[in-house]
């Protein structure tokens, strides 16, 4: 039969979007190219733009439609009768009898693909206009799920056409300046997917948030997809890395975060409806690591295929368990931004300032305060708010992402509030004293952090400048530039930065924040004494009938989406470095560490892995390094061994290691050593021998050169990492290591607070700098000049 008003989805193609509309061009598109690849879409067909003319000419819609438009626009009407008027005379309307027989010999052939009588579809409408090819209606009109037979399927048409008429369409074409009667309605009929039994969702080939590119971010949750879309539930999400999703061998999946998926739509004989979810739905994931990693691969086909960011709608059939792809649309929030621009601040005038402090970050925030004293309140915070506290722990962590700014009575640069804030990307000034005293709940505040180290908060909402540079004007350097990360939920926040690896990925972060079991309490779970903190492990990993794979899997996800922000450049894990007081804290720490006097140079570092106290815990920490590099398949880690006292002590942990089948030079792997104790130093060239290179870690070398605690508030003026004792030690450590042809980075704070010191790690030749992401745009320009001046 010669097809006049009806096109099938396989003779569509996407420069078809003029006559079928945005969403069946899409998947014509995909049915027609992306078969061959095994992507899945649903078979189907649309009627044309020229069967919505033919409708209103049949009809003699269109001078009614005209004239109730106008008396709308002449205020004769409201927007509700004229909608209502209108729908009204199409849901009276007929088909001419040429394009309903078109529309039900392509029902009836599609029903005999599938070998059905009544093949159950999916119905939904697709705005389009000759003259706006490029004009979104995405959301405006109807779709109508699970429609089977003839008459049903008619009737389910003209609703559609009728949809083009409701107010929030009517409201959108006069905003935009759209001519009414130039929009027609294209209607695409395509086999269901039985969602309903099993699970659904979307997917977009970036992150949604950072707008990072390498990435396929998923959600799902059970039921139909409207739930997801529309954001009615908290859905699982998923995370899988591009580069290697081609690579059969690896296992590529960087995050999985269980939603609580509180209910779920399901069809019932009058359409659909939500119901709650069992409580063994809200437990297990939508999706299996089988399922992930295929729609993944097809994702990244369909990216490949549109040559730009995708936002991808899928489904899973719960009757055969296959996948499929409902829809594909380009991305058009993160895809759109310019990722080249870095934002400086300044206050165009000043004000009373009430509070000083420690400035972290170089940004300006203004609002209201939120004074919580206890982490018992959190609950209370409000989104938006200021955050006023004494201090941060992780388990303020949840807040501190929604706030807009962070002021605390105590800490430092190197403290909880001073690093988080600094990978949120929200300014904070720490080490206040007084700020939950003198700051009141509900005051207007300005916080400055752009006025140099010092913060500053003003009392009332101050005005501030936000200048945006252009990354593509930083000159080049030959000095690398790494950056400090702890959080991997910041990681991805950088990518665009121009830096080439992360220096020092903080393990301890990720245990306490995510895991927040001792390793040593997984390990041995079964010894346990104390009941309640054994009730509460078991609650935790209750998805892990082994303890220990729950402290493997999540430490390796979170390694490799850290990993994954800089891949293929060099990203350093250092190994756990928690004190014995940290460590206690951890839930079941305290049946495995003991109270130590001065835990900042006691049981720490190298010396706790080789030690019986820890050392089944450390072998967790490596099945985790080894997994995110051999099965996940971030090659680009490095492991770091932190706070190495000895030459001998050295020995012991490379042989750990290698216990651990993490051997030097094996699989690439490369092991570093900080340079953070005086012996590091004297015996540069033993140390030299045995690593592949040296992260200086300035706090605790000038903590433990000039005998500083560097939390002491008194002694906090003397705490300088340029004390020319410092210096020397790290001048004898870099000229040492070159000549053992070993790199030397530096991670500490420094270089971040004090371009000098940069100066100086430039002039010794230094082969990175790791910097707080804050700090980056500045720190280079300041090293360009350097490079000029030790030419």
């Amino acid at each position: 039969m010669n097809l006049e008003y009806v096109k099938w989805f396989e003779d569509i193609r996407v420069n078809d979007i003029p006559i079928v509309g945005g969403k069946n061009a899409s998947l014509g598109e995909m049915i027609a190219n992306l078969k061959s690849k095994n992507v899945n879409v649903p078979n189907g067909f649309a009627t044309t733009a020229k069967a919505f003319w033919k409708f209103v000419e049949f009809n003699n819609l269109k001078q009614k439609i005209y004239d109730i438009i106008k008396d709308w626009k002449d205020k004769k009407i409201s927007l509700e009768k004229a909608g209502s008027s209108i729908r009204s005379l199409i849901l009276k309307s007929k088909f001419p009898e040429d394009l309903k027989n078109e529309i039900f010999t392509c029902y009836k052939e599609l029903s005999k693909k599938y070998n059905k009588e009544n093949v159950d579809v999916a119905i939904r409408s697709s705005a389009t206009a000759e003259d706006l090819p490029e004009a979104s209606f995405a959301g405006q009109l109807e779709s109508f799920l699970n429609i089977k037979g003839e008459k049903l399927l008619l009737e389910k048409c003209l609703y559609c056409y009728a949809s083009l008429f409701t107010n929030r369409a009517i409201t959108y074409r006069e905003e935009k300046g759209f001519d009414h009667l130039a929009v027609a309605v294209s209607i695409g009929v395509q086999k269901m997917v039985r969602s309903d039994l099993a699970g659904s969702g979307v997917m977009f080939t970036l992150d949604t948030e950072s707008g990072f590119r390498n990435v396929i971010e998923i959600n799902a949750a059970f039921g139909l997809g409207e739930n997801v879309v529309q954001g009615a539930v908290n859905p699982d999400e998923y995370i899988t890395f591009k580069p290697l999703l081609e690579k059969s061998s690896f296992v590529p999946i960087i995050e999985k975060k269980l939603g609580k998926k509180e209910k779920k739509m399901i069809y019932t004989k009058k359409g659909t409806k939500n119901i709650k979810t069992k409580k063994d739905e809200r437990t297990s994931f939508v999706l299996n690591d089988t399922e992930i990693l295929k729609l993944s691969k097809w994702a990244l086909i369909i990216e490949n295929h549109y040559k730009k960011p995708m936002d991808i709608e899928w489904a899973k059939d719960g009757q055969t368990n296959e996948l499929f792809i409902v829809q594909a649309r380009p991305e058009t929030v993160q895809a759109t931004k310019g990722k080249e621009t870095f934002s400086t601040f300044s206050l165009k005038s000043k004000g009373k300032k009430i509070v000083t402090g420690l400035a972290i970050g170089e940004a300006i925030a203004t609002g209201k305060a939120q004074v919580i004293k206890s982490v018992n309140e959190i609950d209370k915070f409000k989104e938006g708010s200021i955050l006023i506290t004494k201090t941060t722990s992780p388990d303020w962590v949840p807040i501190m992402k929604k706030a807009k700014g962070i002021v605390t009575d105590h800490g430092g640069r190197t403290s909880h509030a001073a690093i988080v804030s600094r990978e949120l990307n929200v300014p904070a000034i720490v080490g206040t004293d007084n700020a939950t005293k003198i700051i009141q709940d509900n005051q207007a505040i300005t916080i400055s952090c752009a006025e140099g180290t010092e913060g500053n908060v003003y009392d009332g909402i101050l005005e501030y400048d936000k200048k945006v540079i252009d990354l593509n004007t930083l000159p080049e350097i030959k000095t690398k530039i790494m950056l400090n990360i702890a959080s991997p939920d910041g990681a991805f926040h950088w990518w665009h930065l121009p830096t080439k690896g992360i220096g020092l990925a903080r393990m301890e972060f990720i245990i306490n924040n995510i895991i927040k079991i001792h390793p040593m309490a997984l390990y041995h779970f079964d010894q346990l004494k104390d009941s309640k903190t054994k009730k509460q492990i078991a609650k935790i990993t209750k998805d892990y009938s082994d303890k220990k794979k729950y402290f493997v899997d999540n430490l390796a996800i979170s390694i490799a989406r850290i990993a994954a922000s800089q891949y293929p450049h060099p990203v350093i894990v250092r190994m756990s470095d928690f004190k014995t007081n940290e460590y206690a804290n951890l839930i079941g720490g305290k049946e495995f560490e003991f109270l130590e006097e001065n835990p900042m140079i006691g049981f720490r570092g190298a010396s706790r892995y080789y030690n019986k106290r820890y050392k089944d815990g450390f072998s967790l920490e490596c099945l985790a390094i080894k997994k995110a590099r051999e099965e996940i398949g971030l090659d680009n880690i490095i492991i770091m061994i932190p706070f190495c006292r000895t030459i001998e002590e050295a020995d012991n942990v490379l042989k750990v290691l290698e216990e651990n089948n993490l051997k030097k030079g094996e699989n690439n792997l490369q092991i570093y050593v900080m340079a953070e104790i005086p012996s590091n130093i004297i015996l540069a060239k033993e140390f030299a021998s045995r690593f592949d290179g040296f992260s200086i870690g300035s706090n605790d070398l000038t903590q433990l050169t000039l005998g500083i605690d560097r939390d002491s508030e008194e002694l906090s003026q003397s705490f300088d990492e340029s004390n020319e004792a410092v210096k020397l030690s790290i001048e004898k450590l870099i000229k040492e290591a070159h000549l053992q042809n070993k790199k030397v980075g530096i991670c500490g704070q420094a270089p971040s607070d004090k371009p000098d010191f940069a100066e100086f790690l430039v002039s010794l030749k230094i082969d990175s700098i790791s910097l707080n992401p804050d700090s980056v745009v500045k720190i280079i320009e300041h090293i360009a000049a350097c490079e000029k001046k030790f030419k």
